[in-house]
């Protein structure tokens, strides 16, 4: 099992509606790839937020060759389509981890 962890960091005035568009526009389109098999939201707990609320989004495929396939084919066109929406309202970083049995 693959995991694609996007942290990201938003101001607190755009919460409502970066969600919905997580929600609504963002994730539907990852999801649409058909490369990932599923995903999940967290909100970061127990960290200072006057600087920006931090969310991760979780992606979960069932091996590399397919997380390599959508950086290859779609990553790039829809990090530019969230960088055009929200601009430097939000700061995101990207890792990647494996499952560990």
């Amino acid at each position: 099992m693959i995991v694609y962890n996007i942290t990201t960091k938003i101001i607190p005035h755009i919460e409502k509606q970066w969600l919905q568009w997580q929600t609504h526009e963002h994730i539907p389109e990852i999801m649409a790839t058909g490369l990932f098999d599923s995903f999940k939201k967290y909100r970061l707990l127990d960290q200072d937020d006057t600087e920006g609320i931090t969310f991760t989004i979780q992606y979960f495929t069932s091996s590399r060759q397919r997380y390599e396939q959508y950086m290859d084919r779609f990553a790039a066109s829809l990090q530019k389509k969230a960088i055009a929406k929200w601009g430097d309202q939000c700061i995101a970083f990207r890792t990647v981890m494996q499952l560990v049995n």
